[in-house]
């Protein structure tokens, strides 16, 4: 007899009781998004005003913003995100894979110097980050951008992904080289695409960390040309007045390109959060 079989099955009540928390926490978490979507709706006359709904709803904010440089922001924080999600994949799927297979003098040193550099926070960093760009020439860049966003987020993606890469049997590669296949065929068409959920895991979590970055950007960015999205939303905050209705519509825009990328590989990252637990 399977132990499913043996798991006594939730009262209804039970299961009233267990959905109802579930919505309340869910209701939790989507009320300040409801709240920031009604508000960038609000017309601005009626942004202090103390009603949940304001009498009618004003869409020119989200047309209005776009004439303040928000699509360039947009833009260069597509390509930080991109591009540092791209750099950390292409560093960490070979160091997770060699580390995952071979079992070289220094491994366990190496797996630890990659966790350690994990614990490094970007703000206790900044003077010497600021000064080693201005060293290269490279503040108010994109690239320092990218660099720094993959650094911080690249013990991340190697331990996720050797986690996997060990999960998966290395048999099924020993029989692609009795077939001929090289090992960076098997790599290719072996292990990649069943380390597939890892990747995506890795992927998103890169990317989403790289796009919400804000302390680095504000500390490396001089002028508003290099720009990304969350520091273009604090220039909406002045000294004496707040302009809140492009700030809450460009929250709103802000949020879409995440929740598109979560929403099509969200089964993915179930499966790559859970790498390795099961041997």
């Amino acid at each position: 007899m399977s132990a499913t079989t043996l798991r006594p099955k939730p009262w209804p009540w039970q299961r009233l009781v267990y959905a109802g928390l579930a919505y309340i926490v869910a209701a939790i978490f989507l009320l300040p998004y409801l709240e920031m979507i009604v508000s960038a709706l609000r017309p601005a006359n009626e942004m202090l005003a103390r009603t949940y709904l304001p009498s009618h709803f004003d869409i020119s904010a989200f047309f209005n913003i776009w004439k303040t440089g928000f699509g360039q922001h947009l833009r260069i924080s597509l390509e930080v995100a991109s591009g540092s999600t791209l750099l950390v994949l292409l560093v960490a799927i070979p160091a997770a894979y060699y580390t995952a297979r071979q079992r070289f003098r220094g491994r366990g040193a190496f797996m630890l110097l990659v966790l350690v550099t994990q614990m490094f926070q970007p703000t206790a960093m900044l003077v010497g980050l600021y000064r080693e760009f201005l060293d290269f020439g490279m503040l108010d860049s994109v690239v320092a951008l990218i660099l720094v966003n993959a650094g911080f987020n690249m013990a991340f993606a190697v331990w996720i992904l050797n986690a996997y890469v060990s999960a998966i049997p290395a048999e099924l590669e020993e029989a692609a080289f009795i077939d001929g296949s090289s090992r960076i065929g098997a790599l290719f068409r072996i292990t990649l695409p069943l380390a597939l959920p890892g990747i995506v895991t890795a992927l998103i979590f890169t990317f989403i960390s790289a796009w919400n970055e804000f302390i680095v950007a504000l500390t490396l960015t001089t002028s508003s040309a290099t720009e990304p999205l969350t520091v273009a939303l604090n220039s909406y905050i002045g000294q004496y007045q707040v302009d809140w209705s492009h700030l809450f519509a460009g929250s709103v825009i802000a949020t879409i390109p995440v929740i598109i990328l979560f929403a099509l590989i969200e089964g993915k990252v179930v499966g790559g959060l859970t790498a390795g637990s099961i041997k």
